[in-house]
């Protein structure tokens, strides 16, 4: 894992020593300019300083060194369309300790200061396992008024599963990817078991083990728990760890990003580790269906009807819609639990990005009050997600009539929303559901997010969990 970037610890000579780092807004610039000695004010003015968002501007001492910055934090509109640009420039400045200045900005609001403080973390990711990249030099001591040890946690949890995704399928087969739920699991005290190989057809896992059975990365379900106490939360991933499409084979141009097709279970790994650092009042439970989708002469095939863990049948209409199959299985155990709530993620559908893009996570549930918490908790965490509706009225198209189910209804019309109809057929014995449909990936760089692997609705849920909704 690379190592996460960390606040500078909080000695007693460390406001003495720090750059003082002042962020500035466009509507208090005048004034912040006022404030500045002679010379670091002529010094701003030269340089045309204007308190762009993530415009930075080092005024130097008498001795060549960094006497203060100066950083713009731009209007609100833009911060929205760029979130983290401020913490992204904090940690692309020269090798120093610094400390925020808020008294220059006329107002500050508690989620701007966690917008920074969070961005700045988030900035000094880099996947360094087969290139070393240069290291954040900025050291940045603990905002006031921020709570650092929360906020290193979610970092912490992001570049673990950025990680993961990242990882080609080389590395990160099933059996990587049990390796590294263990290894999580063995962090915090959880317990942990995997039924593999021909041992899901034993204990009744077979649309698990019909995917992934053409690969000889043997397939597999992870089950970790944790926790005595509070209500039943299962959380389940999608474990896909390389999507050739199956018989129905992609087109080489779609297969290669698909090292990314477990993003669902980092997502879930990501949220598990910060659910079990924070040591939250909750009975956790983390299913993970691990496949490789993989092509050769036992590989299940269009117009296969497979039988699912509870007992409902599902015509193959294409092997690429192979997620939602192994995700059935491990909901359909997970529901047997009865928990409170039960939540999957997902890099399930195509139609979804159509829908909304890469950057919002899709989600589903017929709970209202959930979906207004998630909706709720979302900007504050700085994590957009758009809820979707489960539209009983297009079940008709997931009934292909030969079977239960079908895996790919034909028409392409409204493709996540029958994914995702698809999966609730199997959360019967569940309270509550919610599904995510996210992208899992950052298709080029931004602030704080280089492209490549990326968590998504893992923060807004941390907070709705965090307050026991």
């Amino acid at each position: 894992m690379s190592s996460p970037l960390r606040f500078a610890p909080c000695e007693d000579s460390s406001a003495e020593t720090a750059v003082q780092l002042h962020l500035i807004a466009p509507d208090g610039l005048q004034a912040a300019m006022d404030g500045l000695a002679p010379s670091s004010r002529q010094w701003a003015e030269t340089l045309g300083f204007g308190a762009a968002l993530g415009e930075t501007c080092l005024v130097p001492d008498a001795q060549g060194g960094i006497a203060l910055v100066l950083l713009g934090v731009g209007q609100d509109t833009d911060r929205l369309r760029r979130r983290f640009a401020v913490g992204a420039a904090i940690a692309d400045l020269p090798q120093a300790l610094y400390q925020i200045n808020l008294a220059s900005l006329a107002s500050h609001t508690a989620a701007l200061r966690d917008e920074v403080a969070l961005g700045y973390l988030l900035a000094g990711y880099h996947f360094e396992r087969y290139r070393k990249k240069p290291q954040c030099k900025a050291a940045l001591l603990p905002i006031e008024g921020t709570d650092a040890p929360h906020l290193e946690r979610i970092a912490d949890a992001e570049y673990r599963l950025r990680d993961l995704i990242n990882t080609p399928a080389q590395d990160m087969g099933p059996a990587d990817l049990e390796a590294a739920a263990r290894e999580l699991a063995a962090r915090y005290e959880a317990k942990f078991s995997v039924i593999e190989g021909n041992a899901l057809l034993d204990q009744n896992f077979p649309m698990i083990h019909a995917v992934g059975r053409a690969s000889p990365r043997a397939p597999r379900l992870i089950d970790l728990s944790w926790g005595g106490d509070g209500p039943k939360i299962t959380l389940v991933g999608k474990g896909v760890c390389f999507d050739t499409g199956g018989l129905n084979l992609k087109p080489g141009s779609s297969m290669g990003t698909m090292k990314k097709d477990m993003g669902g279970a980092a997502n879930v790994l990501g949220l598990a580790q910060m659910i079990m650092d924070a040591r939250l009042n909750i009975r956790l439970r983390v299913l993970i269906p691990a496949v490789e989708n993989a092509v050769d002469g036992s590989a299940f095939r269009p117009g296969d009807i497979l039988t699912a863990r509870n007992g409902m049948t599902v015509e193959i209409n294409n092997t690429d819609a192979e997620g939602r199959l192994v995700l059935a299985d491990a909901l359909a155990l997970g529901a047997e639990d009865a928990p409170d709530l039960m939540i999957s993620m997902a890099t399930l559908t195509g139609a979804a990005r159509v829908a909304v893009g890469p950057d919002l996570a899709p989600f589903y549930t017929d709970d209202d009050a959930l979906a207004a918490a998630i909706s709720a908790a979302a900007p504050a965490q700085f994590d957009p997600v758009w809820r979707m509706p489960f539209h009983s009225p297009y079940e008709t198209m997931i009934e292909p009539g030969i079977a239960d189910l079908d895996n790919a209804p034909s028409g392409g019309m409204a493709g996540s929303i029958t994914a995702a109809l698809f999966l609730r057929r199997f959360t019967g014995g569940a309270a509550r559901y919610c599904h995510f449909d996210i992208f899992a990936w950052q298709p080029s760089d931004a602030p704080a997010r280089p492209k490549g692997g990326l968590g998504q609705g893992i923060r807004a849920l941390f907070a709705v969990l965090a307050k026991g909704v």
